[in-house]
């Protein structure tokens, strides 16, 4: 993909997306208070960034690693450059970040993600790679996972059908009932496994189905309907509360160029 100019924000680089991983290298911006249903990795290269925490904590920050579900803003001083990742809970990218927070810390201050990104820092120091290309390093930084078990297979199975429903209303109760286990059930094991109740989960999904509909040249109201959001406006409020952007640059990102 050809690098993407973001209309505003600061925001200016290159967008890629694939199952269950949402990446952006290039000039950061800043973005309000917010908190996404993915666990977000972000590697400073050049620059200034500052996170804060749900607490009002301020950290000028080279390296982080925010929970799904934590809220955060994020300020950039202009020529900030990086990469931010955000990884699906259910992924084990994903898994594995989120383990190496559950072991830095108290999960809701940024001064944990900074301990838990420390391997980034020195798979940045130690490489010449930058750009998209130190993304696999990045995540092979992180490391494996802590629980080798997997995801129970009920999860399993209930995550491999939801690309199949994503157009629809999508309550628990019915993705419950198409892999014959309780909603209660099913609910206890997104919270347990993946940090997230099922309707942030949910959202998240819907998400990156819109995203990649973008990629494929849908505009943002075609997007929005197959991903199950009720039009523009609903997916743009969602957008806005994921990632404290607007859909109009997120979008502008990922959009395939000529």
């Amino acid at each position: 993909m050809s690098p993407a100019r973001a209309p505003s924000a600061g925001w200016a680089g290159t967008a890629t997306a694939a199952p269950g991983l949402l990446a952006f290298t290039g000039a950061i911006g800043s973005a309000e208070p917010h908190a996404h249903a993915a666990v977000q990795v972000l590697l400073v290269l050049d620059g200034e960034v500052t996170l804060t925490d749900r607490h009002g904590h301020r950290r000028r920050t080279e390296a982080a690693i925010i929970p799904a579900g934590a809220r955060h803003g994020l300020r950039a001083a202009p020529g900030a450059h990086g990469l931010l990742a955000y990884l699906d809970p259910a992924h084990p990218a994903g898994r594995a970040a989120g383990a190496r927070i559950a072991a830095a810390g108290d999960a809701d201050i940024v001064s944990t993600w900074q301990v838990a990104a420390r391997p980034l820092v020195t798979a940045a120091v130690n490489s010449m790679i930058t750009g998209p290309a130190a993304l696999p390093g990045v995540l092979c930084s992180i490391g494996p996972a802590t629980d080798t078990r997997g995801l129970p297979a009920v999860l399993s199975r209930a995550l491999e059908a939801v690309p199949q429903l994503i157009d629809g209303p999508l309550p628990l109760s019915e993705l419950a009932a198409r892999i014959g286990v309780s909603a209660d059930r099913l609910g206890h094991l997104f919270a347990e496994h993946l940090q997230l109740p099922f309707p942030a989960w949910r959202r998240w999904a819907r998400l990156l189905h819109a995203i990649e509909a973008v990629r494929g040249g849908a505009t943002l109201t075609e997007a929005a309907h197959g991903a199950g959001f009720t039009d523009s406006s609903h997916l743009t409020r969602v957008c806005h509360e994921m990632f404290g952007l607007a859909p109009s640059h997120l979008v502008h990102l990922v959009r395939p160029t000529a």
